[in-house]
């Protein structure tokens, strides 16, 4: 029987983590060891083995990546603009850092060349060491890892210089410097500048279920569709994060595009991913169909959105996780 604090089960004792995830809520996981622990100059960086998640990462004591369901939220970053694309060569990653989002993208036969940015360097090292499905990912030649600020080294590059841009930057929080780059200034001087003609731009853009869409996906879909001529907004739920999270994927030239049908999704998978379908756990076309597919609550406020999000007007969502022991 559990004690006051649901710490205890059939008479043996649980280590538990707590995580806030709002200020009214908090959910718990338990824990069955601390693998490894560092301090960044920006924020403390674990690896822990849970029970329901397997090995899951934590910045600040909330949880960024867990081995249960990674593949599902980095599939879904990635994928759907690297196949929309009909030859992506050359692609930008503005954070990152775990080095998964640049596995899925070094999946593509195609990629000659990856620039992935992330301002904590403990964090890469860290990841490039404790992450075994990584660790190949880092020794990759086409990739190029900068150690610093993504919207500095992106408005560097020429004008016009890459196929594909993702944004795996961490959450629009208080305080934070991500929330810059959820901004149309962000969108319309840089990212749309550093695109090649029928570029692709997409980015993770928060919780998206039917209670928490409008903290930053409708605006961020809102903000996108005020710079680039063509959005398309999709969302998954992902266990770990204990919410439907979001996407929105965005088009330099909306005419010439359009959402890719199942069988061509599939087509493409095949031809263009070292190792074919078997490359990937979760996405395909039957998948994207259904990512796309949204509900109706969520389609009623993505059509009603009117925030712009910018520098003078952006917003936040919860920021750094509370992270509470309990036995």
């Amino acid at each position: 029987m559990a004690d006051e604090n649901g710490a205890k089960l059939m008479g043996a004792k649980r280590l538990w983590l707590e995580e806030e995830i709002q200020d009214d809520l908090r959910w718990l996981y338990s824990v069955k060891s601390i693998l490894h622990a560092e301090v960044s100059d920006f924020q403390d960086v674990e690896l822990l083995e849970t029970g329901p998640f397997g090995k899951v990462l934590l910045l600040d004591g909330k949880l960024q990546s867990a081995g249960a369901d990674e593949r599902v939220y980095h599939e879904c970053l990635v994928h759907p603009a690297m196949l929309h694309h009909p030859n992506p060569k050359k692609v930008f990653i503005c954070g990152g850092g775990e080095g998964s989002t640049a596995r899925e993208v070094l999946k593509h036969k195609s990629v000659e060349k990856l620039v992935m940015v992330d301002i904590d360097k403990v964090v890469c090292d860290f990841c490039e060491k404790h992450l075994e499905d990584n660790k190949d990912t880092f020794k990759d030649p086409r990739l190029e890892l900068i150690i610093d600020d993504a919207k500095a080294q992106l408005e560097d590059q020429e004008d016009g210089e890459f196929d594909v841009i993702i944004g795996d930057l961490a959450d629009p929080v208080f305080g934070g410097p991500c929330y810059q780059l959820y901004t149309q200034e962000f969108y319309e001087n840089i990212v749309k500048a550093k695109l090649a003609p029928g570029g692709i731009f997409v980015t993770q853009s928060g919780p998206a279920g039917v209670l928490a869409h409008t903290e930053v996906f409708t605006p961020i879909n809102r903000t996108l569709a005020s710079v680039f001529p063509k959005v398309i907004p999709y969302l998954q739920h992902i266990p770990s994060f204990a919410d439907c999270w979001g996407w929105n994927m965005a088009f330099k030239d909306g005419e010439a595009q359009a959402p890719l049908p199942v069988d061509e999704i599939d087509r493409r998978i095949q031809d263009r991913l070292s190792g074919g379908s078997g490359a990937l756990q979760f996405m395909d076309g039957v998948a994207w169909t259904g990512v796309t597919s949204l509900n109706k609550i969520v389609r009623g406020s993505l059509e009603g959105e009117q925030h712009i999000l910018t520098i003078a007007s952006p917003k936040f969502i919860h920021g750094k996780g509370v992270k509470q022991v309990n036995f």
